[in-house]
């Protein structure tokens, strides 16, 4: 059996990534290092660039500039090395709808070249798990947007990976469900794994997180332990210290009922 990996290691490194629109600089040449076995936040102000630095560090948009490695493999020269370690839920992608929330998540892992039989297993684990089991059999089409998010969820655990990046995973779920899965990512980080989400919500951040990024206008504003980065002050402030406020905060008085 290998050694453990140090806790130093990067699960994920960017160097330089860049992405460009037209004329729109979607990422502007980002540096970051995701430690393993961290549980690691990314916050960003609408159009920050956060789901677009997402999409490049797991395989699913190409950057035009920068390296992408997951625990030190380059992820777009080796793909069929790094993809294996990387369970991804990309944020609005669509799925593949007209099959059964079970069909989905087989689908998911047959897809990485699973056994028929320890895709069966997991797959029933999960719905279990996520509180889909009552809605393994109905299609994806009929989910609500939270139910979604659960069975994108299964699907990006179901091959077991090293690396989960998880794009706004608790968007419209409800509370008990939101439960269920902090307790599996938390499982999973003290196992050995490394987690990296998005999110809009600082508690949820602060609750969960141990390190966070701070991006904005394609940019790592601020990057490190969560402590670090909130630097004393409570993190939405240190955020908006970080971002700017909204800059127009003129007088809505036609809104007003008397």
């Amino acid at each position: 059996m290998s050694a453990p990996e140090p806790a130093s290691a990067s699960a994920l490194s960017l160097r330089g990534l860049s992405k460009r629109f037209g004329a729109t600089i979607a990422v502007a040449g980002i540096d970051l290092d995701i430690p393993a076995q961290s549980f690691y936040g990314v916050v960003g102000p609408n159009g920050a660039g956060k789901t677009t630095t997402l999409s490049m560090a797991t395989g699913l948009l190409e950057p035009d500039t920068g390296v992408v490695s997951v625990h030190g493999v380059d992820l777009w020269r080796e793909p069929e090395r790094a993809k294996p370690m990387l369970g991804v839920l990309p944020d609005g992608l669509r799925t593949f709808d007209k099959l059964t929330g079970a069909e989905l998540i087989s689908y998911a892992g047959l897809l990485r070249g699973m056994d028929r039989d320890v895709v069966r297993e997991r797959r029933d684990d999960l719905l279990a798990a996520l509180d889909l089991a009552g809605a393994g059999s109905t299609l994806v089409t009929d989910y609500s947007a939270g139910m979604v998010k659960k069975v994108g969820l299964a699907c990006a655990l179901v091959h077991a990976p090293r690396v989960l990046v998880l794009d706004e995973p608790f968007e419209a779920v409800d509370p008990v469900s939101a439960g269920a899965i902090r307790r599996i990512l938390t499982a999973f980080v003290e196992s050995g794994g490394t987690v990296v989400l998005s999110s809009h919500v600082m508690a949820l951040v602060e609750r969960l997180c141990d390190h966070v990024a701070v991006v904005g206008a394609g940019r790592v504003l601020a990057a490190g332990t969560l402590d670090e980065v909130r630097a004393g002050k409570d993190l939405e402030d240190r955020f908006v210290h970080l971002v700017g406020d909204v800059t127009d905060s003129r007088d809505l008085a036609w809104l007003r009922q008397s």
